[in-house]
Formats: C-alpha cells, structure tokens, sequence
C-alpha cells in the first residue's frame, strides 16, 4: 500500500475529478455541508485543501470508495510543495532508477522515508551519469537529500503505479497530465505532425543522429525511429523542459540521450556536432532572436535573416547543424513561405537546392490552431551535389472527410504527404496530382516574390471530380429529393376547432423524471483515451457523425486515458445546453459509442418507462426551449432539467414516439439533399470558371 503523503494539497477541480462530478458540485458541496474540509492554502479564488481531508469527507459521504492509484499519484504530484515540474523531475529521475537497475531501487526503497531521502542522490547520480554523461554537460541535476524527503512518497506511488503500466506509461501520464493542466505554459507538437517530420526526415532510413534545436518536452525526438547506436540531441532556453525531455526520452529507448539548456540562436550548445536529421519547432514570431547580436554569424549561409524572420533564423541554424545530404524538417508559420522581408533567403535557399518541399497542412493540425502550418523540408548541400531543379509542393487541405465534417482524417493526411515526398526522393519529380502535389520549376518561383505557399502554386481539382462525378451527384440529389418527398409528414387530419378539443395530459419535467429514476442524466466533457471519437453539438445540430477526437494533442493523449468517457449508447437522447437552438437526437447503434462532447447533456432513459422518440420529440419544442432556457448578454444557455414533457403512459408515448421518429427521417433526407444540392451547385460553378467544364454541360 502506497503510505499517504498528508502534505498533498488539491484544488476544486482536483476534487471534482476524484469524485467524478462537475466543479459546480463542489463549490455546491462547500455552501452545503459546514463539515466539508477548509482551505489549507491557494488564494480566495482558487483555494487548496488537504487530499487526506478531502478524501476521508468524501469516503464519509458514500461519495468516494478509493482513490485510483493513477489520480492519488497525479494529485501528489500536483500537491508537490515544490511545485509541479520539480516533482515531475524528481520522479522521473526515480523511474529512470527503477527502469535501468531494478536492484538498486528495491534496495533503496526497503528502509523509512528518511532514510530514503539520504539513499537516494549517490543512487540517482550513478544512473544518470551512466545514461546523461558527466555532470557539467548534462541538463538533469540531481536533488540533494533534504530537497528528495518531500518527494519519496512520490516516488513510492511512482513505482506502485509502472508495475502495472511501466515506468515509461506512468512518466507519459504524469507528463501529459502537466501539460493538460498548463496549456499555455508548453508548445505543443501532437503527435500525428510530429511522426510525419521524423517518417519524412527518415524516409531513406532512420537516422542515427537527430538534433531538436527548440526541444520542449521531446516529441520530435520521441516520434523518430529507432536503431542501434542512436543519439538524440536537444537543446531548450528553459532548463526544465531541457530536464524532462532527457528523462522522457530516456525512459522511452536505449538511445544516447543529451540535452542542454540555452538559447539555441545565441549559445549553441552543439556547434561542434552535426547530426543526420534536424527536427524542429521553433517559437513563431520572435523579435527578440537575437537579430542585433548575430549580424556576423557563420550561420547565415544564406542571408542574414531580417529581425521579422526568426523563423528564417532557425532554418539556417538547422543547415548549419546538419552533415552533408541530411536532411532538416521544422514546421513553420505559413507567413515564412511569402513575407516580402523573407524573399532573398528563400530565393537562395531555391537556387542552391537546400529546401526541397513544403507542405501545407489543414487548419488546427498543430498550435497555434487556428493557422494551416507548412513543413519545410531541407537538405544540406554537399560540395559536389547539384542544385535540385524542383521544388515539391503539397497542399492538404483538401484530404478531409468526404462530408465535410470537421475531424482531420490525419492518417490520409500522412499518407499524401509520404506518397509524394517518397516518390519524389526515389524518382527526383513528380506528375501533377490536381490540387493536391505538384514539383514546380525553381526557375519558376524566383520571381520579385519568391511566394513558396503551395495554394499559389497548384493546379485546382477537377470540379467535385470533374463531369462525371457531378452527374453522380446530380443522380444522388434526385433519389434524395424523391424520399424527402415520399418521407414529407401527411397534412394534419384535424380542423383547427377539433384541435382545441384535445385534452392535455398534465406535465412534467426532466428534473422530476431523473429524481424519479426513470432516466439519468450526464454532462459532456470531450475527456477520454486519445483517438477516442467524439460526438460534438455541431454533429448533433447537422446530423452527422461523431467528428471530433479526445485530446488529440501530445501531452493529452498520455494524459488522458484514465479518464473514463461519457459515452453513448443506443437509445440515448442528446441536447445541447447551449446556443439558443432547439435540438435533440437519439442515438442509434452507428453513433454508439462515442464520448460525450462539451455542451451537451445526455439522457438515458429507462426503457421501461419512457420512450427515446418521445423524450427527444417533446424536448425540441421551441416553447419548451424557450422556458428552459436563461439568457446572457450575447448567448442562451439550456437547464435541460426544466424542459417539459407530458405525463403518458408507455403506450401512449409510443405513438407519439413513431411521428416522432418519422420526422427526424424526413429531417435528415432534407439535410442529405440540401447537402447534395450544394455540392452540385458549387462544383458547376468551379468547373464553369475554372475551365473544367464547357458552357453546354451547364
């Protein structure tokens, strides 16, 4: 049994997570109940408490049976009087010890804390020496005794939790779970663009040298393959990150690992090294790179980049770094492929063939989201090697779902990308492919601009797939406009005078129905294992396919596959809380499955009492919403517990719930058809004005 640690502190939202209830349910817990455990530290707003208080209070209440090991652990890391990132770094050094030599940390670990405390330096010098090298060139320090005792129950957790999951699973949850809870505090590289620059950078073979210049907590370098006698080099401005991206790669290969901790542009601290591969991402936009103290740098092979171009900056730093024929591949702000204050270099990175492709990729691939990131691939010139006469061009953009839905279908991303570049590499060109890749003339690009964005430079698509595509869809409109009308609901069969004659049942709300157990409720949290597919209000809104995906950055996906998803089932109903809008959709066996997403709640209603159809029928009502709903300044939000529906018998619902049911079917042929109308006119329009199709076959 893991020995409680009674220093730990945790917050509101620590608490929430431990019971598994919302935020609000715990400020409701502290207004309500006069025993609950009194703040312990933090500030007014965000207070702390102790974990052993809290947990005894909610055992006492039947609201706790036993923490996990996973969230005990997380919240004594979290708790660390040290703070967070020490004790990340104490504990992986602890793991590091307990994955490399298992001997010495039973031995270690078999005496009190105290004890362990004083143990514990020679034992972690020993085994980071051994895999870090000498301490002056080493970004990892080791801890003295009195800064350890507060981490040894820690470390104990630690250990108890990797002999279920392994010392590198345990340090990937602790370290996703920091850099969930400090989004802003780490740039990120999820994992999918990550894998594609080292798959891109090891396309002939995996390197057995790789330099991250701009490290962070060690994607890139985790991402690369591995091989026999392989070194990873990174460097960081921040010391921590430096630290925790040695231990993190160390605990997940037996590749030679170092890392240093310095300004890369003004002190590099491998400036006596080259590596086979460069993978970098570096900060976008820096003024302050360095610009006015590196105007002589030997770097600037290519131009001395302007104080607007760090990015250029890095470029050069990562030819600089290279041997001769490696091959470099940073992600960059799109920005660096057609700012004017950037042409001179990228016209002499052309001509002497060093950049060899860039590659669009869609919207919200990689922080920050809202910008279509490119990769840049290059590639160090030898002295006899001859100027590429091609530039390789990739726009992605396109490689989406054939519906339109909002998910990235990342692996047919990767796949387009790695088929072009890989045809490119063994055959030096690469025929048109229609909007999507193309290797263009570098005699073309040295123009005044030297605009390398891919878009500027592509052929369009043939319109939604040329002639005969639009023909199918002008076929599939058809059939869908012919079942919207046969599913078309028949004229009311009573007069406006019958109507008033029906009597009205007596109402009542969800509020009383979930109290009476006849169904339950839950909110959305998008939380889940990573690659969990996620159902969001826009897909319950248009009617589509789960379409979004749980923590797909980095440190999320490691972080977050304890948590355990609201997920859906047949016969649910859906309804988003916000927005204004009236919606509600039952779940059928296709959108099983997929995690609740935030803003929606969920019911599950006992099938013994209530019907699906009918519960979700008379949760759209626009008066229904409208009484539900609170208004803000500029939004509504939804109380799903005050909506309203009528006291009915099962097998009066049923009748309700089959009109019902037939409604969402003429719906959703509606919205097929509006979908297929659309694509029609907007694939005659750009075969039209493109060329692709002539004036007749409008």
């Amino acid at each position: 049994m893991t020995p409680r640690n009674d220093t730990t502190e945790v917050t509101a939202a620590g608490i929430a997570r431990l019971a598994g209830v919302g935020r609000a349910a715990v400020s409701n817990w502290r207004r309500r109940h006069g025993d609950f455990p009194k703040p312990v530290g933090g500030t007014e707003t965000s207070p702390s408490f102790a974990l052993a208080q809290v947990e005894n209070w909610l055992r006492a209440q039947g609201k706790l049976v036993e923490v996990p090991l996973r969230e005990r652990l997380w919240q004594q890391l979290a708790g660390h009087p040290a703070g967070p990132v020490t004790a990340l770094l104490h504990t992986g050094c602890g793991l590091l010890l307990l994955r490399d030599r298992p001997t010495d940390w039973l031995a270690v670990s078999a005496v009190s804390d105290e004890r362990m405390a004083q143990l514990l330096p020679d034992a972690l010098d020993e085994t980071v020496t051994m895999r870090f090298g000498v301490r002056r060139r080493r970004a990892v320090r080791i801890p003295a005794a009195a800064e350890l005792l507060p981490s040894v129950p820690l470390l104990r957790a630690a250990a108890e939790l990797a002999s279920e999951l392994g010392a590198k699973q345990t340090y990937e949850f602790l370290l996703g779970r920091q850099t969930d809870a400090n989004p802003r505090q780490y740039t990120l590289t999820p994992t999918g663009p990550a894998e594609l620059m080292a798959r891109i950078a090891g396309s002939a073979a995996p390197p057995g040298t790789v330099l991250d210049p701009a490290c962070g907590t060690g994607a890139l370098l985790r991402a690369v393959p591995p091989r026999p006698d392989q070194y990873l080099y990174g460097q960081d401005s921040s010391p921590e990150l430096a630290a925790l991206t040695a231990l993190r790669l160390a605990l997940h290969s037996d590749a030679t690992v170092r890392t240093m901790a310095a300004d890369t542009l003004r002190a590099d601290a491998y400036d006596d090294r080259k590596a086979e591969a460069v993978l970098c991402h570096p900060p976008f936009n820096e003024r302050n790179w360095g610009h006015d103290e590196l105007a002589y740098d030997a770097r600037w092979e290519y131009g001395f980049p302007a104080r607007s171009e760090s990015e250029l900056a890095w470029v050069q730093h990562a030819l600089a770094r290279l041997t001769d024929g490696g091959t470099a591949v940073l992600l960059m702000p799109p920005a660096a492929a057609s700012r004017r204050s950037g042409r001179r270099i990228r016209a002499d990175l052309l001509r002497r063939g060093a950049l060899r492709a860039v590659i669009a990729l869609p919207a919200g691939t990689a922080p920050p989201y809202n910008l279509p990131l490119h990769i840049w691939v290059l590639r160090k010139p030898g002295p006899a090697a001859k100027p590429a006469p091609e530039l390789l061009l990739v726009e992605t953009a396109g490689v989406l779902a054939a519906d339109g839905r909002d998910r990235q279908l990342w692996p047919a991303v990767q796949d387009a990308v790695l088929d072009a570049w890989e045809h490119v590499e063994r055959h030096g060109t690469l025929d048109e492919r229609p909007g999507t890749a193309r290797s263009v003339p570098v005699l073309e690009l040295l123009d005044d601009e030297v605009d390398l964005a891919p878009a500027r430079h592509l052929p369009p698509p043939a319109a939604a797939g040329g002639g005969a595509e639009l023909l199918t869809v002008r076929q599939g409109l058809g059939e869908a406009l012919r079942r919207a009308a046969d599913l078309a609901p028949p004229p009311a069969d009573l007069a406006p005078a019958d109507i008033e004659d029906i009597p009205r049942p007596p109402l009542t709300t969800v509020g009383e129905l979930a109290r009476a157990g006849a169904l339950t409720l839950h909110t959305g949290t998008g939380e889940g294992p990573g690659g969990t597919p996620v159902l969001t209000d826009h897909d319950v809104l248009t009617g589509a396919a789960p379409s979004g995906t749980a923590h797909e950055s980095t440190g999320s996906a490691a972080g977050a596959d304890d948590v355990e998803p609201v997920r859906t089932a047949p016969g649910d109903v859906v309804v988003p809380v916000f927005g204004g809008g009236t919606a509600a959709r039952v779940i059928d066996e296709a959108t099983a499955g997929a995690a609740l997403g935030r803003g929606l709640a969920l019911l599950r209603p006992d099938p013994a009492a209530l019907d699906p159809w009918f519960l979700a029928g008379f949760l759209r009502g626009t008066a229904n919403h409208r009484q539900a709903s609170s208004y803000a300044s500029t939004s509504a939000r939804l109380d799903v517990r005050r909506l309203q529906l009528p006291r009915l018998p099962l097998a009066g619902q049923h009748a309700y719930g089959e009109r019902f049911r037939r409604l969402a079917e003429f719906e959703d042929a509606v919205r097929r058809a509006a979908l297929l109308g659309d694509r029609l006119v907007r694939g005659m329009h750009d075969g039209l004005t493109e060329g692709t199709l002539p004036p007749g076959a409008a």
